[in-house]
Formats: C-alpha cells, structure tokens, sequence
C-alpha cells in the first residue's frame, strides 16, 4: 500500500470518527437524493476582507467529506449551482449546540489525490 493510499483510508479515523473530528452531515443532491455522512464542518463568523486585511464580521461556513464515502452512499462530487432557476446542492449540520442549519453549496473543492472534497457553503432559506 502507497503512502497516499494509506492516507486516504486513515481518513475513516481522522475525518469521519465520532469520537474524534467527525461530524454527522447530511449531504442532498438536486434530485433529492439525501445521504448521511460524517466530515468536519465548520461556521463561523469573522473573516479577514482580502483587500484590506482587516477582521470583518461575515460568516464562512465549509464541510469536508471523504469521497470514498460520497461513492458509497451512491452521490457524486457535490458542485456549486449558480442561479436560483436551479436546485442546489444542499448540506446540513448541527452546531455545537444542537442548532441545525441548512446550507447550500457555493464552491466545490476535490482534492483528487487525496479523496477527500471541501465544499464552500452559502446560507439556505429553501
């Protein structure tokens, strides 16, 4: 086995553990195919603004997914639908606190080499 295999398949204890890093995501495709899945996910609330390299108040919210587990539940790569005429791509997760929230999917992310895809989220009011 490779270095870059044995990675991958470590990525069922360091991406997806429940008692580590793992985080229940529910991942749905326009068609409305839903799949629960575990990931790390984060949301949180200052970003830097890229042109004046200050700390702003706005929210940045991505998941990461191992797509070995995406191609088991039967999905493909998540991808960011522009244009509302168009159903997204949709992720929910809970907070800390047990708040759900519902994103869709702004930007997607594959890293191919590792199997693993960060997707960059927008807030959802379906």
């Amino acid at each position: 086995m490779s270095l870059r295999e044995l990675a991958e398949s470590d990525l069922a204890i360091t991406l997806e553990d429940p008692a580590g890093f793992g985080w229940a995501i529910t991942l749905i495709n326009p068609a409305g195919t839903a799949a629960s899945l575990r990931g790390q996910s984060t949301d949180i609330s200052q970003i830097i603004d890229p042109d004046t390299g200050q700390v702003v108040s706005g929210r940045l919210a991505a998941v990461t997914i191992r797509v070995a587990s995406l191609a088991a539940a039967g999905l493909t790569l998540p991808q960011g639908i522009a244009g509302a005429e168009s159903k997204p791509w949709l992720v929910g997760f809970d907070d800390i606190n047990g708040q759900a929230y519902t994103f869709k999917v702004a930007e997607s992310n594959p890293d191919r080499a590792l199997g693993v895809v960060t997707c960059l989220l927008e807030a959802y009011n379906g």
